[in-house]
């Protein structure tokens, strides 16, 4: 992997754009984190569910932290985040597919919605509410599911992913997640952005001969870039004109701040009529297809990318 240390901006390396996810390090901060940018990828999947704002935000959320760690994790297969709480929006499920590939999509209950809604309880910690989250990595067929899950507790995203983070696999993790409509002059509507930043402290080496860690008291290290980082709002990760390279610079420019490639991301979903096809014929029995049959076809639409798939019932032997 080809990295840049971002000494002088503009100088280095050209920015990369929307829809990528850039990983860093801070090496004299002990850290390495991961910054992504999304702009006609969030919009596509948002503006095809067209969810109210509160829920398409938190649904939002999700996804940039669903890139965040799935682009992180080097195998074929997928990265699966799903809640299930008892709040407003009481499920949300986002799928990364390897090595670029993001959908997802949230369900809720209206009049409860609606209802936060007017007390202005619109907050992504509100409206998940408690419950739990679920984090799985799926390497195929042939490879044992690993899944963790971290409670939600009022806390959002962005506390129980450092949370998890830190119960699980005792590092120190920070994350920052932003969601929010931007227009342009001359657009005809406003389109979904998101963004986000997610830093882990690392014990430091004992030498480096030695494969071998110094889990010692860093907290001056985690300290700083936690006060760097609470100085980073909303609009500013949001902002279409800072690149992920030169909102890294920014904040870190005084430690000095080593990028890597841009790895690039996709609204894709994996459905196929052959999928669900298999699906039909394998996870529904008889009776339940032919109570799925409406003037003449089983019709089936994929709750990701609402795509539609009918199918003759007689295929089924119904």
């Amino acid at each position: 992997m080809n990295e840049d240390l971002l000494k002088d901006f503009g100088l280095d390396r050209p920015q990369s754009g929307d829809d990528v996810i850039v990983p860093f390090t801070l090496d004299s901060l002990n850290c390495r984190g991961r910054i992504t940018h999304l702009g006609s990828v969030i919009d596509a999947i948002l503006f095809r569910h067209d969810y109210p704002k509160p829920v398409a935000r938190l649904l939002g959320e999700a996804i940039i932290l669903s890139s965040l760690i799935g682009s992180s994790l080097k195998f074929e297969g997928r990265f699966i985040l799903q809640t299930q709480t008892d709040g407003p929006v009481n499920m949300v499920i986002v799928d990364f597919d390897s090595p670029d590939g993001l959908r997802g999509y949230a369900r809720y209950n209206h009049d409860l919605l609606l209802q936060y809604s007017n007390e202005g309880k619109t907050s992504s910690k509100e409206l998940l509410g408690k419950g739990h989250l679920a984090m799985s990595i799926d390497q195929g067929a042939d490879m044992e599911r690993y899944q963790g899950i971290t409670e939600l507790d009022g806390n959002g995203f962005e506390g129980a992913a450092a949370k998890y983070f830190e119960t699980s696999e005792q590092i120190p993790t920070l994350v920052r997640l932003a969601v929010g409509e931007h227009l342009t002059k001359g657009q005809k509507r406003a389109t979904w952005r998101a963004a986000g930043i997610l830093v882990q402290h690392l014990p430091a080496k004992k030498s480096e001969e030695k494969d071998e860690f110094d889990n010692g008291d860093n907290t001056d290290n985690w300290n700083e870039v936690t006060s760097l980082l609470n100085t980073l709002g909303d609009d500013e990760l949001l902002d279409p004109d800072i690149s992920p390279e030169r909102l890294l610079f920014r904040l870190f420019h005084e430690k000095g701040v080593r990028v890597f490639n841009p790895e690039k991301l996709a609204d894709r979903c994996s459905c196929s009529a052959e999928r669900i096809e298999d699906m039909l014929a394998n996870s529904f029995s008889a009776e339940d297809r032919k109570e799925m049959i409406k003037e003449g076809q089983i019709e089936v639409k994929c709750e990701f990318c609402s795509t539609e798939y009918n199918f003759n019932p007689n295929q089924f032997d119904i």
